[in-house]
């Protein structure tokens, strides 16, 4: 989660998220080139002064200022494309998950076992524990193993929700009435926190995001007990 020093990005928890972090380097390597290259020939400019009274026209310099703003664009798209293809790449998922948005909780679907059911709401502030974060913890974790390909398959019965955990660089679009997935892996145990990041009505504050990632034994032994409790 976001903390207070945390200046930029949060640290990754997907190996999607860390290629997205080091294509947003590359990118802002480039653009702090130019503005200081560009900066730097604005002072210089202001502040010399030099004449050329043969300034009318300069085939050798609009080469320049045309081909090399061309190869620096080239430096962004290409790793930029190959970032947009591996996103929507499909991986064989092994565990599909179906994140529904309501106004204004989630609810998910876990089809392959048993296809059981669960509700999350935001806890309240009165019922916090010392250990749980206001407007962010909720009362039932959507919970996944750890180093395991998860295709989540999102939607909505309401209105438009967008169902978002930055540190795995997901956000999805809740619509009524379409299915929209996406593909993660997460490569540690923790809790990971996100929100709704659709203005979806007056509790859109109110609905977080919680990812609990445990071993593949616990993830089996806790849907063993989820199973045992929804029959």
């Amino acid at each position: 989660m976001t903390t207070w020093k945390t200046l930029l990005m949060q640290d990754s928890a997907s190996p999607l998220m860390e290629q997205l972090i080091y294509f947003h380097d590359h990118t802002l390597m480039i653009l702090i080139i130019i503005t200081i290259l560009v900066g730097q020939m604005l002072v210089s400019m202001l502040f010399n002064k030099y004449t050329h009274r043969f300034l009318l026209e300069g085939q050798l310099i609009e080469m320049i200022w045309t081909i090399l703003p061309a190869m620096i664009l080239i430096m962004i798209a290409l790793p930029s494309l190959r970032l947009l293809y591996i996103l929507d790449e499909i991986f064989n998922p092994m565990i599909t998950i179906k994140a529904i948005g309501h106004q204004w909780f989630w609810s998910y679907e876990y089809s392959d076992y048993k296809n059981f059911e669960f509700d999350s709401y935001m806890i309240p502030d009165n019922q916090l524990l010392d250990s749980e974060f206001r407007l962010l913890d909720v009362d039932n974790r959507m919970i996944i193993p750890f180093n395991t390909q998860i295709r989540i398959i999102v939607t909505s019965v309401d209105v438009i929700h967008s169902w978002t955990i930055p540190s795995l660089g997901v956000k999805i679009d809740a619509t009524p009435g379409r299915l929209n997935q996406a593909n993660f892996n997460i490569n540690r145990t923790s809790l990971f926190y996100g929100q709704c990041s659709e203005i979806c009505g007056a509790n859109h504050s109110f609905m977080p995001i919680v990812i609990e990632t445990v071993s593949p034994l616990t993830f089996i032994e806790w849907i063993m007990s989820m199973s045992k409790s929804s029959n």
